[in-house]
């Protein structure tokens, strides 16, 4: 057994979200699925894989300039936050630092953060990956018995196109694309309360038919969960009550129902040629 597997022997379940457009809300998904599966009782990290524009350690609160401490000379213990472990390159350079890399160094990085972080007994291990279908997508493709995929779209027809390739790459792969997320589904007027569908209707559910997957839920496009997010206390936490918190609640319990009755063995082997 190599490093890389012994590091994700503790890991039961790897679930990638991605979008294959960025603007869509990914991470703020992310983040919140991650919650609403912790706050069902379940071990959940939270690896952000978006090295150019790390995003997570602000949606958690976590204080710039904080940093992980080591294990060993070669494993980093994740930082802890809303009862998710989490690593991300926000934790590792500073705010203002631009990772001006070539596609191998990214990778690289990505295969440090995820298996040179010491991650200890998960039920779940969130992947926020990064817009598109490039290098880290391929990475963890090739080196992670990835269990499932979320795809995170809006009902706009330009982010469907992107979608669609993102959905395409994972089948190529043979990683199961466990549903769509329906991001910003309709606009609520936090003055009126009254509902739009502002990015189009529908989209969701024509994208998953025609995948034959399923559409896992739809969310409001709220000034609420974006003020929440920014302020480092994500909807799940800051206001567990709320329509959209239960949204991400039930979004998270269909994915363990999809995958809780697995172990991680039965998950996909993939491999390319040579």
């Amino acid at each position: 057994m190599d490093r890389r597997q012994a590091v994700l022997e503790t890991v039961k379940h790897v679930v990638a979200v991605a979008s294959g457009k960025g603007g869509v809300g990914k991470s703020t998904v992310t983040v919140n699925l991650a919650l609403a599966m912790a706050a069902q009782g379940h071990r959940v990290g939270l690896l952000d894989a978006d090295i150019y524009g790390p995003s997570q350690a602000q949606m958690l609160g976590i204080e710039p300039g904080t940093r992980p401490t080591m294990v060993d000379d070669k494993t980093m213990k994740p930082i802890e936050a809303h009862g998710l472990k989490m690593m991300s390159m926000a934790v590792l350079v500073d705010t203002e630092t631009a990772m001006v890399w070539r596609g191998p160094m990214v990778a690289g990085a990505f295969q440090q953060l995820l298996t040179q972080t010491g991650w200890g007994e998960l039920d779940y291990l969130f992947i926020d990956m990064p817009p598109g279908t490039g290098d880290i997508q391929l990475t963890l493709s090739q080196q992670v018995p990835v269990s499932g995929s979320v795809i995170v779209t809006t009902p706009q027809d330009i982010a469907l196109l992107d979608a669609r390739k993102g959905i395409e790459m994972f089948r190529k792969v043979n990683v199961p694309v466990l549903g769509v997320v329906e991001n910003m589904s309709t606009h609520v007027c936090s003055n009126c309360g009254h509902e739009e569908a502002v990015f189009g209707e529908g989209g969701g559910a024509r994208i998953a038919a025609q995948y034959d997957t399923e559409v896992l839920g739809r969310l409001p496009l709220t000034m609420s969960i974006r003020e929440q997010v920014d302020g480092g206390r994500p909807t799940v936490v800051a206001d567990p009550e709320s329509d959209a918190a239960r949204s991400f609640m039930a979004i998270s319990a269909r994915i363990d129902e999809q995958l809780g009755a697995k172990t991680r063995e039965s998950g996909p082997s993939i491999s390319f040629g040579e």
